[in-house]
Formats: C-alpha cells, sequence, structure tokens
C-alpha cells in the first residue's frame, strides 16, 4: 500500500522493523557504545591518577575537570539506549498495575511520560546548541595554561548529540505508542 514501510524479518526472529527503524536503532546503540568507550578512558584516567599520587604524591592535571565532563558526557551518550530499553526510572508503582488493568489508560500514561521527555530533553538540547556554538568562538578550555589545557567545545558537543538523540527516542516512542493505538 502507498505511504506504508516495507519492514523485513530480522535475523534473530524478533518483530520485523524497517530500513529507518534499523538505521535508528543502530545510531541509539552506536552512541551508546561510544559512552561505553568513554567509561573506559575515564577508568583509565582515574587509575593512571590513582597510581600518581601514590608513586610520585601529586596528582596529574585535568582529571579532575575532564573527570566531570566525562561523567556528564557519558551520561548524554548513554540516555537514548537507557530510554529505547524501557530502562529508565520511573514509578512502576502506579504505570505497571494501571496497564495491566486499563491498557488504554497505561499507553496514555506512557505516551505523555515519553512526550515530557521528549520536550525537556529537546529544551536542552536547543539550549546545548548556544553553549557549543559560545565554546566553539571563545576557545573555552580547561585546565591551567602552561601546564594542560583541553577544549570542552567537543565534550559539549557529544553531550549536545547525546541529548538530542534521546529526545528523538522519546518522540519516537510517542510516535510509535499512536500508530499501536490507531491500530497502524
Amino acid at each position: 500500500m502507498a505511504g506504508q514501510i516495507e519492514t523485513v524479518a530480522s535475523p534473530r526472529g524478533e518483530a520485523s522493523e524497517s530500513g529507518i527503524e534499523r538505521v535508528w536503532r543502530r545510531t541509539v546503540e552506536a552512541i551508546a557504545a561510544l559512552g561505553t568507550v568513554l567509561i573506559g578512558v575515564l577508568m583509565v584516567i582515574i587509575c593512571a591518577d590513582i597510581l600518581a599520587r601514590n608513586l610520585m604524591g601529586a596528582s596529574l592535571p585535568l582529571v579532575s575537570e575532564g573527570g566531570a565532563l566525562l561523567v556528564v558526557t557519558i551520561v548524554a551518550l548513554q540516555l537514548a539506549a537507557t530510554v529505547r530499553a524501557g530502562r529508565l526510572a520511573r514509578a512502576e508503582v502506579v504505570i505497571v498495575p494501571l496497564t495491566a488493568r486499563f491498557p488504554r489508560a497505561g499507553a496514555i500514561l506512557q505516551g505523555v511520560f515519553d512526550l515530557a521527555g521528549a520536550g525537556v530533553l529537546g529544551v536542552i538540547a536547543w539550549a546545548s546548541i548556544r553553549v557549543v556554538e559560545k565554546d566553539m568562538v571563545a576557545a573555552e578550555f580547561i585546565g591551567v595554561p602552561g601546564i594542560a589545557t583541553l577544549p570542552t567545545w567537543p565534550f559539549r558537543a557529544l553531550i549536545l548529540t547525546g541529548f538530542a538523540i534521546a529526545a528523538m527516542e522519546f518522540a519516537a516512542r510517542v510516535f510509535a505508542a499512536l500508530r499501536k493505538g490507531t491500530g497502524q
């Protein structure tokens, strides 16, 4: 039929997904994987700092500032995958029994939650654009000049990307719920 997206069966017998859905899933998984790599980087930095403190009696430069930026970056990059997997913290004491007893009401409540998530993260992503622009134009950095510095814009750009993709994941969940509710 016209207007429908062609779906293909997945090799593992999962529900079929269109090419667009597959690309989106892989995008969400890729940014979450980048967040996982950054967790490894953060662990190496922290371990190196511990060794430096114990062997040399001094901390390595940029560890606290870089660590703080990395933690926020990791959270932002892994947020969309958390939403996609349905692992975001919420009050399930209300929604699970409501959905079991009144499926349509539960779906509506979940849709409202997803819509609010899309809105909040969309506003955060929108506001982050100006922060990234400012950091790039002003050449913002962390650290001590002459000892060690790092530009902040790459971290901020990854944070912006993570929040924007998480907002789109929430929006995709709203559209999927609407499609499901109308029987399409």
